[in-house]
Protein backbone atom coordinates (compact mmCIF):
# COMPACT_ATOMS: atom_id res chain seq x y z
CA UNK A 1 0.00 0.00 0.00
CA UNK A 2 1.58 3.14 -1.08
CA UNK A 3 1.50 6.03 1.47
CA UNK A 4 0.78 9.83 1.06
CA UNK A 5 2.71 12.12 1.36
CA UNK A 6 1.47 14.94 3.11
CA UNK A 7 2.26 18.52 2.09
CA UNK A 8 3.97 21.16 4.75
CA UNK A 9 2.00 23.75 6.50
CA UNK A 10 3.14 27.11 5.80
CA UNK A 11 4.43 27.20 9.66
CA UNK A 12 6.44 23.97 8.71
CA UNK A 13 7.85 25.79 5.63
CA UNK A 14 9.09 28.97 7.54
CA UNK A 15 10.57 26.74 10.07
CA UNK A 16 12.66 24.76 7.83
CA UNK A 17 13.53 27.87 5.59
CA UNK A 18 14.88 29.73 9.28
CA UNK A 19 16.90 26.63 9.89
CA UNK A 20 18.21 26.76 6.60
CA UNK A 21 19.78 30.25 6.97
CA UNK A 22 20.80 29.59 10.82
CA UNK A 23 24.57 28.89 10.81
CA UNK A 24 26.28 25.85 11.60
CA UNK A 25 27.67 27.05 14.68
CA UNK A 26 24.57 28.07 16.49
CA UNK A 27 22.79 24.45 15.68
CA UNK A 28 22.17 22.76 19.06
CA UNK A 29 23.35 19.39 18.25
CA UNK A 30 24.11 18.10 22.11
CA UNK A 31 21.45 15.12 21.10
CA UNK A 32 23.47 13.70 18.23
CA UNK A 33 27.29 14.12 19.33
CA UNK A 34 29.98 14.05 16.99
CA UNK A 35 31.03 10.40 15.17
CA UNK A 36 34.67 10.54 16.37
CA UNK A 37 34.82 6.19 15.78
CA UNK A 38 34.56 5.43 12.22
CA UNK A 39 35.53 1.98 12.53
CA UNK A 40 32.49 0.50 12.07
CA UNK A 41 32.02 2.18 8.77
CA UNK A 42 31.12 1.02 5.25
CA UNK A 43 32.23 1.47 2.15
CA UNK A 44 30.20 2.33 -0.64
CA UNK A 45 26.22 1.57 0.53
CA UNK A 46 25.07 4.33 -1.06
CA UNK A 47 26.67 5.09 -3.88
CA UNK A 48 28.31 2.70 -6.12
CA UNK A 49 30.01 3.82 -9.50
CA UNK A 50 29.06 1.55 -12.78
CA UNK A 51 32.49 -0.47 -13.49
CA UNK A 52 32.70 -1.13 -16.73
CA UNK A 53 35.08 -4.16 -17.85
CA UNK A 54 38.44 -2.79 -20.08
CA UNK A 55 41.33 -4.30 -21.79
CA UNK A 56 44.02 -1.37 -21.03
CA UNK A 57 47.57 -1.17 -22.22
CA UNK A 58 49.59 0.07 -19.74
CA UNK A 59 53.33 0.73 -19.01
CA UNK A 60 55.58 -2.67 -17.66
CA UNK A 61 56.80 -0.25 -14.84
CA UNK A 62 53.96 1.75 -13.99
CA UNK A 63 51.81 -1.44 -13.43
CA UNK A 64 54.76 -3.29 -11.50
CA UNK A 65 54.59 -0.17 -9.20
CA UNK A 66 50.80 -0.12 -8.47
CA UNK A 67 51.39 -3.77 -7.83
CA UNK A 68 53.93 -3.54 -5.46
CA UNK A 69 52.14 -1.13 -3.55
CA UNK A 70 49.08 -2.71 -3.34
CA UNK A 71 47.88 -3.43 0.71
CA UNK A 72 48.87 -7.20 0.19
CA UNK A 73 49.21 -7.49 -3.10
CA UNK A 74 45.38 -6.87 -4.08
CA UNK A 75 43.73 -4.05 -4.40
CA UNK A 76 45.66 -2.70 -7.44
CA UNK A 77 43.16 -2.16 -10.14
CA UNK A 78 41.20 -0.08 -7.26
CA UNK A 79 44.79 2.15 -6.66
CA UNK A 80 44.73 2.42 -10.84
CA UNK A 81 40.68 3.77 -10.80
CA UNK A 82 41.44 6.03 -8.20
CA UNK A 83 44.58 7.65 -9.42
CA UNK A 84 42.38 8.33 -12.70
CA UNK A 85 39.50 9.65 -10.95
CA UNK A 86 41.92 12.15 -8.91
CA UNK A 87 43.76 12.62 -12.61
CA UNK A 88 40.24 13.65 -14.01
CA UNK A 89 39.18 15.88 -11.07
CA UNK A 90 42.19 17.67 -11.17
CA UNK A 91 41.63 18.59 -14.90
CA UNK A 92 37.90 19.61 -14.86
CA UNK A 93 34.66 17.64 -15.60
CA UNK A 94 34.85 14.82 -18.15
CA UNK A 95 33.28 15.07 -21.19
Amino acid sequence: MKKERAELTNEQRAEIEALERLPDDRINTTDIPEMLDWSDARRGVFYRPVKRQVTLRLDADVLTWFKAHARHGRGYQTDINRALREHVQRRGSAG
